[in-house]
């Protein structure tokens, strides 16, 4: 798949990736680094990436629609996120894509499942 990640990612999490046979850029990588979420998300559309944040504002499909771009991963972290967590959630992710193709959606991961919100507005537990 192809991923973009947000700046609250470093350089370990785009590597765990693309270790996993993914194509991976990142938000720093474009120098949009501290740019609007609006530009973020167009941007992923544009280039037709998933975007893949800490940040829940990009849950909110009608500000964010994912219908319109390739989709967006929003991974939720327990309090006091570490790398360990982060790779943990990034797993999650990983595990989920397995079994659930991506099409168009709102994936909310959590430790132990993603949440699937879908075109219709249906949501579907992918764990």
């Amino acid at each position: 798949m192809r991923f973009k990640l947000d700046e609250n990612f470093g350089r370990q999490a785009a590597a765990f990736l693309r270790e996993a046979g993914h194509d991976v850029m990142t938000v720093r990588d474009e120098r949009l680094g501290g740019a609007e979420d609006a530009a973020i998300f167009s941007a992923c559309a544009a280039e037709e990436r998933v975007l893949i944040t800490l940040d829940h504002d990009f849950g909110s499909i009608v500000r964010f629609p994912p219908e319109t771009s390739a989709g967006i991963v929003v991974i939720e972290l327990p309090p006091g996120q570490s790398q360990a967590s982060i790779s943990a959630g990034l797993q999650t992710l990983l595990d989920a894509l397995r079994t659930h193709p991506f099409k168009r959606a709102l994936w909310i991961v959590e430790p132990g499942r993603v949440r699937i919100r879908q075109q219709d507005d249906s949501e579907d537990d992918g764990r």
